[in-house]
């Protein structure tokens, strides 16, 4: 099921498993500035040090390049070292900081699902360890997953070919949602955007195959979608189509997506909050799609709609009805076929495995190998019973003392948001006092959530994978559903605790740092308030200053999308962001696709968070050693605290990703490429140049109009 309206806005592209080959991770290295004569950062002390047996820092700075200059290329000083020696493993796309935490994560995951497989039969009926270990269990089974071949799916096929017309196709829809296979659009719950305290249904555009509209139509993406429709093709033959049918019921669905295509929003359309959301009621919402009736859609989801919900975009959901009153029965027919067997490969024999493998993981996104299987099926235990894993892993490996420390940091980078917010030059004492309102009902959560969800509802079994994942699938969505009508619960919990990223959500005003995080190289209990600044102070400077972004923007305290700027604010607000904006169009991260840019729009809510976050825990940091006059003047390993700050933030964005990973990820993605997050912020920031003794004219150094300053 996909999930409707505006998404949490995270530090990081996901490192989460995912159950496609296809999913989000971090962004492309950049190449390495020139030499700069200005001189280096003072690294030999370190490095003699080192030498003479010195103990190993927190941050090891044998790693560090000193044939660059960090003035000229923070990056490249920090990380080209390792990106050198660290090649991308063959089953994956990247390979990086993240990725080496969301490695580790996985470990202890495995160990917990493991030993949870293994004590299935002893623990406590129905307790989350018995349902972890038989759901791992039964996904492990690769003999009898490909024994079964298809065979779990033929009942969801049978409907599908039963289907007469366009009436037939939107009651199928519409009580297979219910089901929890979700078709064309996706739908669930979520605060309502003129009043957050309550939740409400979302519909929003769904239903493509390909990464954006774009892949459709433009010419530069044709041997994309050739390959698109040979693996349509593909899998439709393993269900038992013929060679010719298969490839004539591929270029249906190829022009049916088309379609839906050309209705869709474009990635940096959909982070406007004004597409977003459409409030309409029920009778409104039927008289856009008068061949899709939503009384009907509603009665079978068990969910009341009272004064109505979010038709998000309404040209998208008109085109569906067009579709459902003018398409082919045929093509609609091949249409659900396709994204049936394609939702479910994971869950089929390995045969739909590799090629859903092929097309996803090495077509586009260049991944040599498929992850070996008790990854996948990780994944896919992360994904239907996340939180419950999270639990698991949260008695296992999080520490009390690494929540309290991270309570206080929390405390002192808001705190120093609160001072930036009050002696900004450019904004007007209303607005100023609008934002403090805002700030004061942030609410941080850290680690894990209060409550723990409830499973024993969730049937699972030992021996049956794609029923498992069905069960599962309905659960959730349920779980999901369940929440309309109702009050908003703030300390609900968008990420689990194994996931190693952070979030802020504009609609409850929350900002969230889930367990994984808050481990080396963002948080190190025994490393100085530098390190931890740099690293874990920024991550929840960032999610802090997603409260004030392009989007955070336009909501209030208490999440209501609503104007409070006053409009001579607003405009020089914006003027900033635009100067963002072009600095982030300036760059083009790919050597070999130099005409390729960064989309400074898509990605303008990270860079302003980035930008924010950065200069807000380095204040908080500030304010630390000023509480401590004796760690500010000693240097670690030949670096001052302002220099180890700003080289820990660089080391947080190390690492390299594969070129056809990347160009995806520069068409669909919110997130700069993790090279340009390290040098983007620090660049426009005195305090760096100053840390390092850079000069005007160093690429480091943005000065005069090209200097960003915003919060």
């Amino acid at each position: 099921m996909t999930k409707p309206f505006l998404k949490p806005l995270a530090f990081a592209v996901s490192v989460a498993l995912a159950l496609t080959a296809c999913g989000k991770q971090e962004q492309a290295d950049q190449a390495a500035p020139a030499k700069s004569t200005t001189a280096a950062a003072p690294a030999a002390a370190g490095t003699a040090a080192a030498a003479a047996g010195a103990k190993k820092s927190v941050f090891d700075i044998s790693e560090l390049d000193t044939n660059l200059n960090a003035c000229n290329d923070l990056n490249g000083f920090v990380n080209s070292k390792w990106v050198a020696a660290n090649p991308i493993p063959d089953d994956r796309t990247r390979w990086g900081a993240f990725d080496q935490l969301a490695e580790n994560s996985l470990n202890t995951q495995h160990e917990i699902v493991d030993a949870a497989d293994k004590g299935a039969e002893q623990a406590q009926a129905g307790s989350i360890e018995q349902k972890i270990g038989w759901l791992y269990r039964s996904g492990m089974n690769e003999d009898a997953i490909n024994k079964a071949g298809f065979e779990p799916l033929k009942p969801e096929l049978d409907k599908i070919a039963a289907l007469k017309n366009g009436g037939d196709v939107a009651s199928f829809i519409s009580k297979d949602y219910a089901e929890g296979n979700g078709y064309v659009f996706g739908f669930g719950s979520s605060p309502d955007f003129q009043d957050a305290k309550m939740q409400i249904g979302y519909a929003n555009q769904a239903g493509l195959g390909l990464p954006t509209k774009d892949y459709y139509t433009d010419p530069k993406y044709a041997e994309i979608r050739t390959a698109y429709v040979a693996y349509i093709a593909k899998l439709l033959q393993l269900t038992g189509v013929s060679e010719a049918d298969a490839k004539a019921q591929a270029d249906q669905v190829l022009k049916f997506e088309t379609q839906l295509a050309a209705a869709s929003l474009a990635p940096v359309e959909e982070r406007d909050p004004k597409n977003q959301y459409h409030f309409v009621t029920v009778k409104e919402a039927n008289k856009v799609t008068p061949h899709f009736n939503w009384d009907t859609f509603f009665s079978d989801q068990g969910v009341k709609v009272e004064k109505g919900f979010s038709l998000s975009q309404p040209k998208f959901f008109a085109e569906f009805d067009k579709l459902l009153a003018t398409a082919p029965i045929a093509q609609w027919q091949a249409y659900l076929r396709f994204h049936a067997i394609d939702d479910s490969a994971n869950y089929l024999s390995q045969d739909f495995q590799d090629t859903k493998f092929g097309f996803y993981g090495q077509t586009l996104a260049g991944q040599p190998k498929q992850k070996p299987r008790w990854k996948r099926v990780l994944g896919a235990v992360n994904g239907e019973m996340g939180e419950a894993l999270g639990q698991l892993y949260v008695n296992k490996v999080f520490k009390p003392e690494a929540k309290q420390r991270a309570e206080e940091l929390v405390t002192n980078v808001r705190n120093a948001l609160k001072a930036r917010i009050e002696n900004l030059d450019w904004m007007s004492a209303e607005t100023k006092e609008k934002a403090i309102a805002k700030w004061n009902t942030f609410l941080p959560k850290i680690g894990y959530p209060d409550h723990w969800r409830d499973w024993a509802d969730l049937k699972i079994t030992p021996d049956n994978y794609y029923a498992n994942a069905q069960a599962a699938a309905k659960f959730n969505y349920d779980y999901d559903i369940a929440k309309i009508g109702k009050p908003t619960d703030r300390k609900d919990w968008g990420m689990t605790p194994q996931t190693v990223n952070a979030y802020y959500n504009p609609t409850d005003n929350t900002i969230n740092f889930p367990a994984a995080i808050l481990q080396p190289p963002f948080f190190d209990a025994s490393a100085d308030d530098a390190i931890n600044y740099g690293g874990i102070g920024a991550v929840i400077g960032h999610e802090a200053s997603h409260g004030f972004d392009d989007e955070g923007a336009q909501f209030d305290g208490d999440g209501n999308n609503k104007d409070w700027w006053t409009k001579d604010d607003k405009a020089k607000f914006e003027a900033r962001t635009d100067k963002l904006v072009q600095q982030f169009n300036d760059y083009a991260p790919l050597k070999d696709k130099p005409d390729l840019h960064v989309n400074g729009k898509l990605t303008l809510g990270e860079n302003i968070a980035d930008l924010g976050g950065l200069n807000v825990a380095y204040d908080a940091l500030q304010a630390a050693l000023k509480a401590h006059p004796d760690d500010a003047a000693q240097k670690v390993d030949g670096y001052t605290p302002d220099q180890r700050f700003f080289l820990n933030w660089a080391r947080v964005w190390r690492g390299s990703v594969r070129e056809k990973q990347a160009v995806l990820y520069l068409n669909t993605d919110p997130h700069a490429p993790s090279s340009l997050r390290a040098i983007g912020a620090p660049s426009n920031m005195e305090a760096f140049a100053s840390a390092f003794q850079c000069k005007p004219g160093d690429a480091m150094v943005r000065s005069g109009d090209k200097q960003v300053k915003i919060w």
